[in-house]
């Protein structure tokens, strides 16, 4: 769907003007949805829904697309949006569902689990370069949304913060692969470490490097039954931890 007609934002008009633009339209409860860990071949696919209230409340002070902020300031902007957001979800996807399912279709059913897992259903949707449909919802994809709207930029430092803190768990499982510094990112260090150690059960097996090592090793990739009962398919409300959630990996830029 598309941004109602007549509503004009200027290029310079801050990170909060389409927000602004939609509730001078009517739409005064705006969601913004992003994920985090499409690029990566390890660990799960982590995706957000974020919605943030009007006026001073919902400006998060040093607020930014997640990819342009360090790993404090990141740390810092997360427990502002967990202050002042009026709602928000997580949805995590493991690797098997993406081996089983693909990386599009995960990252399309993963925007829209959030989504729809909000407490109070949104008067619009600002999604992260992908369309989104099925909710009801009227809803705009955004290219590079996470630098044009404040509350998709939420949601991309919510996916991000959450996707790291699960992969610093996962490397006390797994510290060979170092899973705290790459967070399961294709990196010089992690292709030695597969190539040292084979993969493991938080790598996307469908991936071309994972399933390069596999062909050299030997190893079968473990079977993950994913369907209507898997954890996975439920959305988590997000009150600043994952509450014991199975964890996995994915891909997405480091």
């Amino acid at each position: 769907m598309l941004l109602p007609s007549r509503t004009v934002v200027r290029r310079d008009g801050g990170l909060y003007a389409l927000e602004r633009a939609l509730r001078r339209r009517g739409f005064h409860r705006i969601a913004g949805a992003d994920e985090a860990g499409r690029g990566a071949c390890a660990g799960p696919l982590v995706a957000a829904a974020v919605v943030l209230p009007d006026g001073r409340r919902g400006e998060v002070p040093g607020l930014a697309d997640s990819k342009l902020l360090t790993p404090a300031a990141r740390e810092r902007v997360y427990e502002e949006i967990q202050r002042r957001a009026s709602d928000q979800v997580v949805v995590v996807l493991p690797p098997g569902e993406v081996d089983a399912r693909g990386l599009h279709v995960c990252n399309i059913a993963a925007l829209r689990r959030a989504l729809a897992g909000l407490a109070q259903r949104p008067d619009y949707m600002l999604t992260d370069g992908f369309p989104v449909d099925g909710l009801g919802v009227p809803g705009l994809a955004v290219w590079k949304g996470d630098r044009v709207a404040a509350c998709v930029a939420a949601a991309s430092v919510i996916a991000k913060v959450t996707r790291d803190r699960i992969m610093c768990q996962t490397h006390e499982q797994w510290p060979q692969y170092g899973f705290d510094e790459h967070k399961g990112y294709v990196t010089p260090e992690h292709s030695k470490a597969l190539r040292e150690h084979g993969p493991c059960s938080e790598h996307r097996y469908s991936y071309a490097n994972v399933a390069a090592v596999l062909g050299r090793t030997g190893r079968e990739s473990p079977g993950v039954a994913v369907g209507p009962d898997s954890n996975a398919e439920e959305p988590v409300r997000h009150n600043g931890e994952m509450e014991g959630r199975p964890v996995t990996a994915v891909c997405d830029e480091h």
